[in-house]
């Protein structure tokens, strides 16, 4: 198995690439840096957790992921308030984040059954 056949990284890939089209022309550099590295932290640590020797490194860079979902959904709330983000689209990163953030749980649950 790789890490690119886990949903969990595909889903989070795929919000990533979503926030980065959506901010691509967007003037507001210090938040568009912001939410597109915390997106790209998603499921950048996943694979490189997956790459490690161990379930307890693995099981850290999972837990690093689970943060950046948090610190995404913070910076998509603050996109709304200041107009960067419609309240739907945001509505939709939203939902999306928590519910790769229970994928990411359910992953470290079984990572720590090995």
């Amino acid at each position: 198995m790789q890490f690119e056949n886990l949903d969990v990284w595909q889903r989070s890939a795929d919000l990533a690439c979503e926030i980065y089209l959506h901010f691509k022309l967007s003037k507001e550099f210090g938040l568009k840096d912001q939410i597109t590295r915390s997106a790209l932290s998603i499921s950048s640590n996943i694979a490189e957790g997956f790459e490690r020797k161990t379930s307890k490194d693995y099981a850290r860079f999972l837990s690093y992921s689970k943060g950046s979902c948090g610190e995404l959904r913070s910076q998509v709330y603050i996109a709304v308030k200041i107009g960067e983000i419609e309240a739907e689209q945001a509505d939709k990163w939203l939902a999306e984040a928590r519910e790769i953030s229970c994928m990411l749980s359910g992953l470290m649950k079984s990572i720590e059954s090995w």
